[in-house]
């Protein structure tokens, strides 16, 4: 049995090391003296965090993903919450179908769902790059405003809704004074999982983004691409550290248990 735990706790112990390695190596030579990645590196300078705000397309293609992450997550909230809710109180003909559509977009694979993306918004329907960056990252995140909220709906007791329509109120009016607010906090942990996987997303960002238009991991991919200096790593430190802050406040109000659901 000691031998089987030791076995156990060895590879529990590879796999944090496979995962957290990386991460350290970036987070130390974004903080080097050297003009390329090199680790260990031969000093410390915070010389490539300040040339993250000297890069114009940086802090303009950040501007484009807070943009585009937050309200593509407004939207999705809009169709979700509501799609939610219908699929988690109502049984119907063809809700199996229109549950798997809504997940869809976490099954098809990034590259097919951008490419598609493309053909259809940008090819066939001509719509300008922003527009179309909008719509695909509403697609794509919105499974997990369906997933979360739906998790919220089911711990619901549903009694309630029809005591107060049984007092007079509307569905509508129900809907908004007695269910919005018992599944708020599945609201936000839908909006905080959709955001970040919204601002993060490169697979259909790559596909709905062009001159003038783009994204921060996009712009970064396009970076390392002619530089090789620590600029990328010393941003992806400051990334993870607002996803880190983030994880917090969720902790803090929701607990992370909430995702486990």
């Amino acid at each position: 049995m000691k031998r089987k735990n030791g076995f156990l706790t060895l590879i529990t112990t590879l796999v944090y090391i496979f995962l957290l390695a990386p991460l350290v190596i970036i987070s130390v030579t974004a903080f080097g003296t050297n003009e390329y990645l090199k680790f260990p590196p031969d000093g410390f300078s915070l010389r490539w965090v300040e040339n993250i705000f000297k890069v114009e397309m940086f802090m303009k293609t950040f501007k484009i993903s807070m943009e585009v992450a937050v309200i593509g997550t407004f939207l999705a909230l809009l169709i979700g919450i509501p799609a939610a809710y219908v699929l988690s109180r109502y049984n119907f003909k063809g809700k199996g179908v229109l549950q798997n559509l809504f997940l869809s977009p976490v099954i098809v694979p990034g590259i097919v769902l951008g490419f598609s993306l493309l053909e259809f918004l940008i090819v066939v329907n001509k719509l300008p790059l922003y527009p179309s960056l909008l719509l695909g990252h509403t697609v794509t995140i919105l499974p997990y405003i369906i997933r979360v909220v739906s998790s919220s709906l089911e711990s619901f007791d549903y009694s309630i809704e029809e005591a107060a329509i049984s007092l007079g109120a509307s569905r509508l009016r129900t809907f908004f004074i007695v269910v919005m607010p018992n599944v708020t906090s599945g609201i936000i942990a839908a909006f905080i999982l959709a955001f970040i996987n919204s601002f993060n997303n490169v697979p259909i960002s790559v596909f709905l983004t062009g001159p003038g238009i783009s994204t921060l991991p996009i712009q970064m991919m396009s970076y390392v691409e002619y530089y090789f200096d620590p600029t990328v790593a010393a941003l992806s430190v400051i990334l993870m550290v607002m996803t880190a802050v983030l994880m917090f406040v969720v902790e803090k109000t929701l607990g992370l248990s909430f995702f486990a659901k």
